[in-house]
């Protein structure tokens, strides 16, 4: 198994509409762009759906699912591949996973198989973390 290590930046930002009623939750979807650089050296589109237990106060609770394409190299091989993942906060403690897509990678990267977590830290600086398996690797 291979880790590979990769900051990223939001690029670009669209979000659709949020749905509440009833007082409830807010639900929203969002289109997300990202860069990449690392062991990752990449672009990303993603699709969000998005869960706000209270908008007014933000440590009440929160969670999303996304489908991500990622489009780039990783460990020095380019191809493409989906990601599918979530995160949870709440009180200030945040959980992240994800899986990368069985049979989804292209080109060189053909056979990728692995688990992803996302991490923020106290500076707002984004990383992602792949532990990775590759054919003939």
């Amino acid at each position: 198994m291979a880790r590979a290590v990769a900051s990223f930046e939001v690029t670009g930002w669209d979000q659709g509409e949020p749905e509440s009623g009833d007082g409830g939750p807010t639900l929203s979807h969002a289109t997300v762009l990202k860069r990449f650089s690392g062991d990752l050296a990449a672009e990303s589109e993603a699709r969000l759906l998005m869960c706000q237990a209270d908008v007014a106060d933000i440590t009440a609770g929160a969670g999303y699912i996304a489908r991500e394409v990622v489009r780039g190299a990783l460990g020095g091989r380019e191809g493409t591949f989906v990601m599918q993942h979530w995160g949870l906060s709440a009180s200030g403690r945040e959980q992240t996973g994800g899986q990368i897509v069985p049979g989804s990678a292209t080109g060189d990267l053909k056979g990728l198989t692995g688990s992803v977590e996302i991490a923020v830290d106290g500076d707002g600086a984004h990383t992602l973390t792949i532990d990775y398996e590759l054919p003939d690797a």
